[in-house]
């Protein structure tokens, strides 16, 4: 692997390798969508979507998705492939990109990954351990005992099995918890050992070239473009979309969709002012009720002694002083909750540009026969930028 400083000469020019695959890397807000549509109107590129929130349909405002129009004029692979009720895991998605980049390659077209889910783009260029998918039925009865005796029980059964696993986990970490737990329960091997085994990545392919583009703006300017970002999102009803949401589908508020940013903030504040969406008969009111009552209680605890009555359910409408408190609260916690994970984001930039410090060649061992490895140079070029700017006069 070789990493090129802003100093290179190096550039990607009109005649890039028909073998190349170009990633697109930034935080959100950043004007990544942008520049990618200028590049598919080269007629050089296809649109691989790297967003582990795209990937759900109907959930559009919340996500920042392309309009149905963009989509039509500008095709995105993995973009509205699951319902927000069903789950899409990183083995998943690096299986099915490397089944686009050789459809693309196919095509005459070269792949370009765009969006800002860094564990995604890990997997893809570092590796991913050869950890099994869940098996449904294994999946089905670890929720099972999940939703009858809590996470926690989760939690204790994982110090049983795997203590390395436990220790590492926060006990709260629901999701990992029950990967944890259902890797082990259906191959016997606890997943601390699966992900110790050597890692496999896309990027490693000796006969695909890889330029890693990794954009870190200004953080200042990017958390105003996350704010008006935010500010767009509550005006074209995000808070609508999630009620749409709840009334279309089953959902639980542990499913990774409605772990999303936005979407559990909406979540929470709905919670909060007891919205009436939670009788449905589709869905489990005890759930969303239980899954926030931290929180609520914590939020009851900073609101005035006449709103707490009310929030408490001694009144089953908030006042409308109470209301507006629990609105601009929601909101103030996406827009944290946003810049949060634009700081994630900037950490996962700086980990997978510095992946290469230690050589500037990886030899990526390829079995070549039952008897013998061969060593094969693998070809990646990583190149940090700070504006969206820079990236368009590099690209052109």
């Amino acid at each position: 692997m070789q990493i090129l400083s802003d100093s290179s000469s190096y550039r990607l020019s009109p005649n890039l390798a028909d073998n190349s695959v170009v990633c697109l890397m930034a935080p959100t807000a950043s004007g990544k969508t942008a520049l990618a549509y200028e590049l598919y109107d080269t007629g050089r590129y296809e649109l691989i979507s790297v967003d582990s929130a795209l990937i759900y349909r109907d959930m559009n405002i919340g996500t920042a998705k392309p309009t149905a129009a963009e989509l039509a004029s500008y095709p995105h692979h993995l973009v509205d492939i699951i319902d927000p009720t069903q789950s899409y895991s990183v083995a998943e998605f690096v299986n099915d990109v490397a089944r686009l980049i050789d459809r693309c390659h196919k095509n005459g077209k070269i792949p370009l990954l765009v969006g800002g889910t860094m564990m995604y783009y890990m997997a893809l260029i570092d590796g991913l351990s050869p950890v099994p998918d869940s098996d449904d039925s294994v999946r089905t009865r670890v929720e099972q005992w999940r939703q009858e005796e809590g996470i926690s029980a989760l939690y204790d059964y994982l110090g049983k099995i795997d203590p390395i696993s436990h220790e590492r986990l926060n006990a709260t970490d629901t999701q990992r918890i029950t990967r944890a737990v259902e890797v082990y329960l259906q191959t016997d091997i606890p997943i601390s050992n699966w992900q110790q085994q050597p890692k496999q990545a896309l990027a490693h392919n000796p006969n695909q070239q890889w330029h890693v583009l990794a954009v870190m703006p200004d953080r200042p300017w990017l958390h105003k473009r996350i704010e008006q970002r935010l500010d767009i999102m509550w005006d074209e009803g995000l808070v609508a979309e999630v009620i749409r949401l709840l009334e279309q589908y089953p959902l639980t508020p542990n499913l990774p969709s409605m772990r999303c940013v936005g979407y559990r903030q909406v979540l929470e504040y709905l919670v909060h002012t007891q919205h009436p969406i939670f009788e449905q008969p589709h869905l489990d009111k005890a759930q969303f009720y239980d899954a926030f009552s931290e929180l609520e209680a914590a939020n009851t605890n900073r609101l005035p002694q006449a709103m707490t009555t009310q929030v408490l359910g001694q009144s089953s409408t908030l006042s409308a002083q109470a209301e507006a408190l629990a609105c601009q609260q929601m909101q103030n916690k996406a827009l944290y909750a946003t810049r949060q994970l634009a700081k994630r984001q900037y950490t996962w930039l700086r980990k997978l540009t510095q992946l290469s410090d230690l050589t500037d060649t990886i030899n990526v061992a390829k079995k070549q026969n039952e008897n013998e490895d061969k060593l094969v140079h693998c070809d990646i070029k990583i190149k940090t930028f700070a504006t969206m700017t820079q990236v368009r006069a590099y690209l052109f």
